[in-house]
C-alpha cells in the first residue's frame, strides 16, 4: 500500500477505534468516572475498551506525525482530516464531561436563568447528574455568544439533541479554521498542505474539538478568521470576528494587539476600526444575551483544577511537597510573568511578523496559565502551523502528548502521577532556564570575540 494511503487509512482506523472506545466508555449521563489506570489493569473495564482507546490513539497520533513530511496537497489534507472526524460524530463525548456543563449552561440560558449567577447546584438543570462534581457549583466562565448558541442547542429539549447542537457549533469553528488557513499560510510563506495537515489533522481536533465538542473550536475559528481579515486590512470585519471570539472565551483577547499591528497603515484608520469592531461585537452580543459582562467575574472559578500540566501550578505543587501551600502564589507570579512576556512580544512584533508573534503570545498564554487542559494546546497550533518554517517538533510533540492525556471518560492521566509529574515539570523548567542563560552567555561571548578579531577596523576607519 502506498505510504499516503497507509497514512490516511491508519488514521481513519484509529478514529474508528476511538469511536468504539466512546461507545463503550465515553463520558456518559449520569457522571460515572469509572475508567482509570487501576480499573484498566484490574480488568474491570473488559479488554475491548482499553485496547480500542490505546490502539486508536496510537494509530491517530502516528499517522499524523508521519504525514507531516508527506502531504501531497492541501486538498488531500482537507479530505483526510475530514475522514478522521467523521467516525466520532455520532458517539458519546471523549476525554471530558465538559459538553454536559455546556448543555446545562445552555438550558439555563434558554430557560431565562443567569448562568453567571451560579452552577447547576443553584440554578438546576435536567441533566445535572451528568456534570462533573468539580463544576456543579461553578458559574459559567464563557462569554455571552457561547451562552446564546448553547441556549439554541438546548431548545431541542433533549440531552442528545443538545449534544448534537454543540457538535454542530464545534464543526462551524473547525470550518472557519479551514477557510481561513489559506490566508494565514500565504502570509506566513508556509505550504498550505502542511499547515492544513498540522492543524486540522491534529488528533486534538477529532478527539477533543469534535468528539468532546469543546467551545475552543469556535473561539479559535473566529480568532483565526479575524486574523485573516486583519491580514487583508479589513479592520471592521477583523474587529467584529475577534470580538465574537472573545465573546466565546476571553483567551482570544490575547491576539487583538497583534491584529492591530497587522492592519496598521500610515493613517492608523484600520486600527481604529478594528478596535471599534471588537467593542461593538462584545457590546452587541452582551445586549442580545441579556447577561452583560457577568462572565468576566465568573472566570476565577476556572482555576479550581490543580494539575502539574500547568507550569506555574507544577512549581507550586513541588514547593508544597516540602513547605507551605504555594500554588496560589506561583499562579499569581505566572500571570504576572505572562503579562510581561505578552508586552515584550508585542513590542518586538512592531518591527517583525505580527502574525507569528500572535502565535507566540498564544503559546505563552498556554504555558503560563494557572490551568492546562489538553485541548488548550490547539490554541497556538492554529497560528504557528501557518507561520513556522522550522522547529516543527515544538508543535508536533506537545500536541501529540496532549492528545493521549485523557482516558475515554475524561480521567486525566496526569492525576496518576501528581507528585512525580510536578517534580519532573519543575526540573524541566529549571533545565530550560539554565539552558537559555547558558546559550545567551555563549552568544554574548561570540559577539565579543567577533568584535576583537585582530585586524578588524573600528570607529571612523571601519
Amino acid at each position: 500500500m502506498p505510504r499516503l494511503a497507509a497514512v490516511r487509512y491508519a488514521g481513519l482506523g484509529g478514529s474508528v477505534l476511538l469511536a468504539v472506545a466512546a461507545w463503550l466508555g465515553g463520558a456518559t449521563n449520569p457522571w460515572q468516572p469509572t475508567i482509570k489506570p487501576g480499573t484498566i489493569f484490574a480488568g474491570d473495564d473488559g479488554v475491548l475498551l482499553p485496547v480500542a482507546w490505546l490502539l486508536g490513539t496510537g494509530l491517530l497520533i502516528t499517522a499524523w506525525v508521519l504525514g507531516v513530511r508527506a502531504v501531497p496537497s492541501a486538498r488531500w489534507a482537507y479530505v483526510t482530516a475530514g475522514l478522521w472526524m467523521l467516525p466520532l460524530l455520532a458517539f458519546l463525548p471523549l476525554g471530558s464531561y465538559d459538553a454536559y456543563s455546556y448543555a446545562c449552561q445552555g438550558w439555563q440560558q434558554s430557560a431565562g436563568l443567569d448562568p453567571y449567577a451560579g452552577g447547576v447546584d443553584v440554578l438546576g438543570c435536567p441533566w445535572a447528574d451528568a456534570v462533573a462534581p468539580t463544576w456543579r457549583d461553578a458559574p459559567a466562565p464563557y462569554g455571552p455568544l457561547f451562552l446564546v448558541l448553547a441556549g439554541l442547542a438546548a431548545k431541542t429539549g433533549s440531552l442528545a439533541g443538545t449534544l448534537a447542537g454543540l457538535r454542530v457549533i464545534a464543526l462551524v469553528g473547525v470550518a472557519l479554521i479551514a477557510v481561513s488557513l489559506p490566508v494565514l499560510a500565504r502570509r506566513g510563506g508556509v505550504p498550505l498542505g502542511r499547515a492544513v495537515w498540522l492543524v486540522l489533522a491534529c488528533p486534538l481536533v477529532p478527539i477533543h474539538l469534535i468528539s468532546g465538542a469543546h467551545n475552543d473550536a469556535l473561539m479559535v475559528g473566529l480568532m483565526v478568521a479575524g486574523l485573516a481579515f486583519a491580514i487583508r486590512r479589513k479592520g471592521w470585519a477583523a474587529g467584529l470576528l475577534l470580538g465574537l471570539a472573545v465573546a466565546v472565551k476571553a483567551t482570544a483577547v490575547v491576539v487583538a494587539p497583534f491584529a492591530l499591528l497587522l492592519v496598521l497603515d500610515r493613517q492608523k484608520r484600520p486600527a481604529a476600526t478594528l478596535a471599534g469592531g471588537l467593542l461593538l461585537a462584545l457590546a452587541g452580543v452582551s445586549l442580545v444575551s441579556g447577561r452583560g459582562f457577568g462572565w468576566v467575574t465568573a472566570l476565577s472559578g476556572s482555576g479550581v483544577s490543580v494539575q502539574w500540566t500547568s507550569l506555574p501550578t507544577a512549581i507550586g505543587m513541588t514547593i508544597d511537597l516540602v513547605g507551605p501551600d504555594a500554588v496560589p502564589v506561583t499562579r499569581v507570579l505566572g500571570i504576572a510573568a505572562l503579562a510581561v512576556v505578552l508586552a515584550c512580544l508585542w513590542w518586538k512584533a512592531r518591527h517583525r511578523d505580527a502574525l507569528l508573534y500572535s502565535g507566540y503570545a498564544l503559546a505563552a498564554t498556554v504555558l503560563l496559565a494557572p490551568v492546562f487542559h489538553p485541548w488548550y494546546a490547539f490554541w497556538p497550533l492554529a497560528v504557528l502551523a501557518a507561520t513556522l518554517h522550522t522547529h516543527l517538533k515544538w508543535l508536533v510533540v506537545p500536541c501529540a502528548a496532549a492528545s493521549a492525556l485523557c482516558l475515554p471518560d475524561g480521567y486525566n492521566l496526569a492525576l496518576a502521577v501528581k507528585a512525580q509529574g510536578a517534580v519532573a515539570m519543575t526540573a524541566f523548567i529549571i533545565y530550560l532556564a539554565w539552558k537559555s542563560v547558558h546559550e545567551a552567555k555563549n552568544r554574548a561571548a561570540e559577539r565579543r570575540r567577533a568584535d576583537h578579531v585582530p585586524g578588524r577596523l573600528s570607529g571612523p576607519d571601519a
